[in-house]
């Protein structure tokens, strides 16, 4: 699948434990942010974005997945699915491994970062994701982080920046659990 870069949005974002409620399902913090990611996405959408990737990680990314696929027959969009190895996803359980082997399966395209695990594969998909977007969709709350890497690579390329900031958000909530 040929990627245009200017009609595409990738996400970043912590998982579960690093969110308020531990991200948690049914919780009133987990249903803001997926409210929230929700609009962003459609706003891309109604903006003529038309092309969505995910890196694939447990939070923030298979939310964002889920939510592309959900909207993507009604807005004719695509989601490709960035892995950074082969056997990445494997060790998810319950929902989590339900909604990755659905999001790969349902995925325009699946972009396999390396074969096996190696210390660089995980930036190698950030990148990837990064060098092929125009804009991104960032849930964060804790900059020292891989989502924070992220997030400042895709300022260092000129990336439309879409913050959804955990710490203005809640600030009543423990910062622990942000980092």
């Amino acid at each position: 699948m040929d990627i245009i870069r200017e009609k595409t949005v990738c996400f970043t974002g912590h998982r579960p434990e690093k969110l308020p409620s531990g991200g948690a399902e049914g919780a009133a913090e987990t249903r803001i942010i997926k409210s929230l990611l929700y609009n962003e996405i459609s706003a891309a959408a109604d903006e003529g974005f038309d092309t969505f990737i995910t890196g694939m990680q447990r939070g923030i990314d298979l939310w964002a997945g889920e939510i592309v696929l959900e909207l993507a027959a009604s807005r004719g969009l695509k989601l490709v699915a960035a892995l950074p190895y082969r056997d990445f996803g494997k060790g998810f359980r319950d929902g989590d491994k339900w909604n990755f082997g659905r999001i790969t399966d349902s995925a325009e395209s699946v972009v396999i970062m390396s074969e096996t695990y190696t210390p660089a594969c995980m930036n190698l998909r950030n990148r990837y994701m990064v060098d092929n977007s125009a804009r991104i969709i960032a849930v964060v709350g804790n900059e020292r982080s891989g989502t924070g890497q992220t997030v400042r690579y895709a300022e260092s390329c000129g990336l439309d920046i879409r913050r959804i900031d955990l710490c203005e958000l809640f600030p009543d909530k423990d910062q622990l659990t942000l980092l």
